[in-house]
């Protein structure tokens, strides 16, 4: 991920958002908010590496990291995010027990350090979130090797000691080397161990592959492409032959090992520009990411290899060379029929050269723009501090867009058998509240659903399922859950209430309704609604009148 430094006056944005909100509240007002779309991706990133976002300060008690974690995902499910980006890999160390890795310095204070109690922080960061109806992407950056060149303070598992030949230096970081057939299988055998040992939902790679060229210096490869070029006459085509093979070599070890787990990829926000290239964007990008880091992501696209794409879009709205708009469009249209998110600058907001990033509305009219266009499934941001920090109303912005719940875009490709409706009861009183209670149906108690949907209805009859203000509750992500049950306590005198529930597999593919159940609360006590008889009815129309 990349960032840049803000040069605007801060006393400037001050007053924009003090003119801009009032505005924004008074519309707001007038009004009804919009319903967001049912399934949606809204993800954030957190990134480890220098403690940008988690752990705040390392340590080794774990107790601080579960506290902490746990705070996070209440302000994320509070946003109405569904999905965390976690950086599980920093620079070829881990947040977890690794045969191929050191712990990282950014958990413990001390690379190969381990928490107290040999703890596994991964394990309970993936529950945890999964508790909250999150999904959890593990976010690797596969090349970058350490931040800088300080190598005495590496671990003696660190790859700089155990495979010096892997390693280059380029700049004031070092890389492992992406042009030797043995990197790339690291690489693989990484990925393996975090797909074979945890339930993460993604492998998530983002735009590092070949750093991105330093002034006057050339990645010192030229030995290496000797040694393996296979005739191959371009050193840049070779460079991205050797990308391709490593992502096609990720892919395939996550299909054998566990095909439910997706495999994403967030590039730089253009592919070419279309000066080099008539298959390119109308941009003028000095980096694109097919001739900058050897990243030919249209080639995966196109291949199958990655299952979703976060071009990291990172400009704003009439940007001229490189509109957030045309942009946003030519992803649409060169992604191959593979989920498209678009990767969004929160950390710009407020905080950038360029004027456009310190009016409040920039971020909404972004988010707007995207779900006009049905092949966009929805959004990320980078990253977690800024987002949470919300400057320039941008918590309430994303909490205006995302107020109602949202469910994961179904992953087509992986074919997994609805599950059948479950079996919902008649709704009980708890002390004046609605309680719900339901089971997994007879044929699915064996290997009860991922997850359910409880939806609530105003009135005796089923409503709209794909609106998403009639959701009452996403239950946590946790199988084998054999009884579930849910407090309505939003219920009213005099109201009537239908509720039904959906079971949802892994590839968040949906069932029929549940049977409904129809309740109503009559002073104080919530009981079963009966419907009147005909002459009622009409007894009730003469009263009226």
């Amino acid at each position: 991920m990349r960032s840049l430094s803000s040069i605007w006056p801060v006393g400037l944005a001050i007053v924009m958002t003090l003119i801009a909100l009032p505005g924004m509240a008074q519309s707001r007002q007038q009004q009804p908010p919009p319903p967001g779309p049912k399934r949606e991706f809204r993800g954030v990133w957190v990134a480890t590496v220098n403690n940008l976002d988690y752990p705040k300060k390392p340590g080794t008690w774990p107790i601080a990291y579960r506290e902490e974690w746990k705070n996070l995902l209440a302000q994320y499910k509070a946003l109405g995010i569904n999905a965390v980006i976690f950086q599980i890999r920093p620079a070829a160390d881990a947040f977890y027990p690794s045969a191929h890795a050191p712990w990282s310095a950014y958990l413990t204070g001390k690379q190969g350090l381990p928490p107290e109690q040999e703890y596994d922080l991964l394990q309970f960061l993936i529950e945890e979130t999964h508790q909250n109806g999150m999904e959890f992407h593990a976010w690797l950056n596969p090349y970058r090797a350490t931040m800088n060149l300080d190598t005495a303070s590496l671990s003696a598992q660190h790859v700089f000691n155990r495979r010096r030949d892997w390693v280059v230096r380029y700049g004031t970081r070092f890389y492992l080397n992406p042009g030797i057939p043995q990197v790339r299988e690291h690489i693989r055998d990484v990925v393996a161990e975090v797909v074979e040992k945890y339930p993460v939902d993604a492998i998530h790679f983002d735009d590092y592959f070949y750093p991105y060229p330093l002034t006057n210096q050339e990645f010192p490869d030229s030995i290496t492409f000797q040694v393996y070029r296979k005739g191959e006459q371009d050193i840049n085509a070779w460079r991205r032959r050797n990308v391709d093979e490593l992502v096609e070599m990720v892919s395939l070890t996550i299909r054998e090992n566990k095909p439910n787990v997706h495999f994403g990829i967030s590039p730089f926000g253009v592919w070419r520009n279309e000066r080099d290239d008539p298959a390119g964007s109308a941009t003028r990008a000095g980096v694109p990411s097919y001739d900058a880091v050897h990243a030919d992501v249209l080639n995966w696209l196109r291949r199958g290899w990655i299952d979703y794409v976060v071009p990291q879009l990172y400009w704003h709205i009439g940007f001229e060379p490189a509109d957030h708009a045309v942009l946003q469009r030519w992803w649409s249209q060169n992604s191959f029929g593979k989920q498209l998110y678009i990767g969004h600058a929160a950390y710009k907001v407020g905080n950038d050269s360029q004027e456009a990033w310190y009016d409040p509305a920039e971020m909404s009219r972004q988010i707007r723009l995207a779900r006009r266009n049905s092949r966009i499934s929805g959004s990320a941001h980078f990253r977690s501090t800024n987002l949470l920090s919300g400057p320039l109303g941008l918590k309430d912005s994303l909490r205006f867009y995302y107020q109602t719940p949202a469910l994961l875009p179904v992953r087509e490709e992986l074919e997994l058998g609805v599950f059948n409706a479950p079996a919902l009861g008649r709704v009980r009183n708890k002390q004046g509240d609605a309680l719900i209670c339901w089971r997994p149906a007879k044929e699915d108690r064996d290997k009860p659903p991922h997850y359910y949907v409880l939806y609530r209805f105003s009135g005796p009859y089923p409503g709209n399922i794909d609106d998403p203000r009639n959701i009452a509750q996403v239950t946590p992500f946790a199988p084998n859950q054999r009884k579930l049950r849910f407090t309505d306590t939003k219920v009213e005198d005099g109201k009537v209430y239908t509720y039904a529930v959906t079971a949802l597999n892994q590839a968040h593919s949906e069932s029929r309704l549940s049977i409904p159940q129809t309740a109503t609360r009559d002073k104080g006590r919530v009981k079963k609604y009966q419907a009147p008889s005909a002459g009622k009815k009409l007894a009730l129309l003469k009263s009226r009148r």
